[in-house]
C-alpha cells in the first residue's frame, strides 16, 4: 500500500479524503445528539427521517451530476462542493427546529452527491495500473474505517470538554482542509464521451449499465444487506445507549467506534484474502453473516438481554461483515465499465447503493420508535438474509472478465474489429467485456453482443 502513496497526486487526494471523513464522523455524532435534544425519545425517528432525506439527495441527484461530470473541470467541481459542505456544517449548530435540520441535511448531501462519484472516478485515472488501484481501494476502505473508529473517539474526547455544537465546527474544518488539498494538485481532465439520446438518456446511462451487468445487480442486493446492518447501528445506537443502557453521550461515540473497529480489522485482512479468493467468495458469505448477526441482536433485545459489552461485540461483528461487502466494490465497478464510462458507473453505484439506505433508514427509525427495537432488528435481519439470497441467485458462479462474442452490425473496417474473425453469423472475437455502446447487453459467451 505504501507504493501508491508515493504518487503525490493520489497521496494528497487520499489525505483530503481522510480529513473530510474525520469531519463527517464528528457530524454523525453531533447530529445524533442534536436529534436527541430536539426530540428526546423520538430521536431515532427524527434521525431516521434526516438520513432518509440524505438518501433522497443521493439517489435523485447523483445520476444528474454523473451525466455532467465529463463536462466540468474536475478540480473546480470538487472544491466547490467541499466549500458548500463546510458552509452548511457551520449553520447546523444554530438550528432549533426539526425541519431546519432536514433542509440543511438535504443541502449538505446534495453537495456530497456531486463530490463523491467525481472523486471516485478520478482515482482510476491517477492510478491506471490494476495492482495500484486495488491498493487504493483498500486504503479508501481503511479511511472509512478510521473515520468510524477515530472520529467517535475524538468526538468523545471533545464532548468531555465542550458541547456537541462545536463538533460541527470540526466538520467544517475537515471540508475546508479537503478543499485546500484538492486545490494543491493538478487532476486529469475528465474523458468526454458522446452518447445518443437526450439529457434523460444520458443521466440514466450509468443505471442502465448497472442493471445490464449481473454481478452489479448482485452487488446492489449486497448493498441492501449492508444497509440493513448499518441502519441499525447509525439510527438506533443513540436510543439503545441513552435510554436502553442509561449511559452518557460519550458512550454513543464509543459504540459507533466499535462498529468502525470491526470494519477496520476486516479491511486490514481482506487485501491478502482477495489475492487468493475471488470477490464473490468473500462478499456473498458476508451478506448472510450480517443477517445472522442482526437476527442475534433481535433475539437478545426481545429477551431483554442488554449489556454494554454485548452491544460493543455485536456492533463490531456488524462492522466486520459490512467491510467484507464494501471493500471490493470499486474493483467490481472498474471491471464492469469502460474507462470513459466510469463517472457514470460510479454515479449509478452511488445512487443505487444509497437507495438501499433510503429504505432501511426509515425502517430502523420508525420501527424502533413505534414497535420497539426487537421488531426493528428482526425486520432488518429478514431483509438482509433475503438480500443475500437474492445476490447468490443474481451473481453467476462462472463470471469471467473476458468473453467470446459475435458482432453482427459493425462495418468491416471498424477499429473494434481489428482482432475479430469473420464467421457465418458476424465478427467473432474475445476481449474484456463491459456494457457500452458496442455491447449494449450482457450476452452469453459466444452469443451476439449487439446489432450495432
Amino acid at each position: 500500500m505504501r507504493s501508491v502513496l508515493r504518487n503525490r497526486t493520489y497521496r494528497r487526494l487520499f489525505t483530503a479524503q481522510i480529513v473530510a471523513l474525520a469531519g463527517t464522523g464528528l457530524a454523525t455524532v453531533a447530529l445524533s445528539l442534536l436529534a436527541y435534544d430536539l426530540a428526546g425519545s423520538d430521536a431515532s425517528a427524527v434521525l431516521g427521517t434526516a438520513l432518509a432525506i440524505k438518501m433522497v439527495a443521493y439517489v435523485g441527484l447523483a445520476p444528474l451530476f454523473g451525466a455532467l461530470a465529463d463536462q466540468l473541470p474536475r478540480r473546480t467541481l470538487l472544491v466547490t462542493m467541499d466549500l458548500t459542505r463546510a458552509a452548511v456544517a457551520l449553520a447546523l449548530p444554530f438550528v432549533d427546529q426539526v425541519w431546519q435540520v432536514y433542509v440543511l441535511i438535504f443541502l449538505l448531501q446534495a453537495a456530497s452527491a456531486a463530490f463523491t462519484p467525481a472523486f471516485q472516478a478520478t482515482i482510476p485515472q491517477i492510478l491506471p495500473a490494476e495492482r495500484d488501484y486495488v491498493r487504493a481501494l483498500s486504503l479508501s476502505r481503511l479511511a472509512y474505517d478510521l473515520e468510524s473508529l477515530l472520529s467517535p473517539a475524538l468526538a468523545a474526547a471533545l464532548l468531555a470538554l465542550t458541547s456537541y455544537h462545536w463538533l460541527f465546527t470540526g466538520t467544517a474544518a475537515g471540508f475546508l482542509a479537503s478543499a485546500a488539498l484538492v486545490v494543491s494538485v493538478t487532476l486529469p481532465a475528465p474523458r468526454p464521451v458522446e452518447r445518443s439520446g437526450g439529457r434523460c438518456a444520458k443521466a440514466t446511462y450509468g443505471t442502465r449499465l448497472y442493471w445490464a451487468t449481473p454481478r452489479l445487480r448482485a452487488l446492489l442486493a449486497l448493498h441492501l444487506a449492508a444497509a440493513a446492518a448499518g441502519s441499525l447501528v447509525l439510527v438506533d445506537t443513540v436510543v439503545l445507549v441513552r435510554d436502553g443502557l442509561h449511559r452518557g453521550a460519550g458512550d454513543v461515540s464509543l459504540a459507533l467506534g466499535a462498529f468502525g473497529a470491526g470494519s477496520m480489522v476486516a479491511a486490514l485482512v481482506l487485501p491478502r484474502v482477495l489475492e487468493h479468493v475471488g470477490d464473490r467468495a468473500v462478499m456473498l458469505p458476508a451478506g448472510f453473516f450480517l443477517g445472522a448477526v442482526l437476527a442475534g441482536c433481535a433475539v437478545g433485545l426481545a429477551r431483554d438481554v442488554r449489556s454494554w459489552a454485548g452491544l460493543l461485540c455485536a456492533w463490531g461483528l456488524l462492522g466486520v461483515g459490512t467491510s467484507m461487502v464494501l471493500t471490493p466494490v470499486g474493483r467490481l465497478i472498474r471491471r464492469s465499465a469502460a474507462p470513459a464510462d466510469l463517472p457514470a458507473a460510479f454515479a449509478a453505484q452511488f445512487a443505487l447503493s444509497h437507495s438501499c439506505w433510503l429504505l432501511t433508514y426509515p425502517l430502523a427509525g420508525r420501527l424502533g420508535a413505534a414497535a420497539g427495537m426487537p421488531v426493528a432488528a428482526a425486520t432488518l435481519a429478514a431483509l438482509a438474509l433475503a438480500a443475500a439470497t437474492g445476490a447468490v441467485l443474481l451473481w453467476p458462479a462462472h463470471d469471467p472478465a473476458g468473453r467470446t462474442h459475435v458482432h453482427t452490425g459493425l462495418p468491416e473496417g471498424d477499429p473494434h474489429l481489428a482482432d475479430a474473425r469473420p464467421g457465418p453469423h458476424g465478427w467473432r472475437h474475445t476481449h474484456i467485456y463491459v456494457i457500452d455502446a458496442r455491447h449494449p447487453r450482457r450476452s452469453a459467451p459466444g452469443r451476439t453482443a449487439g446489432s450495432h
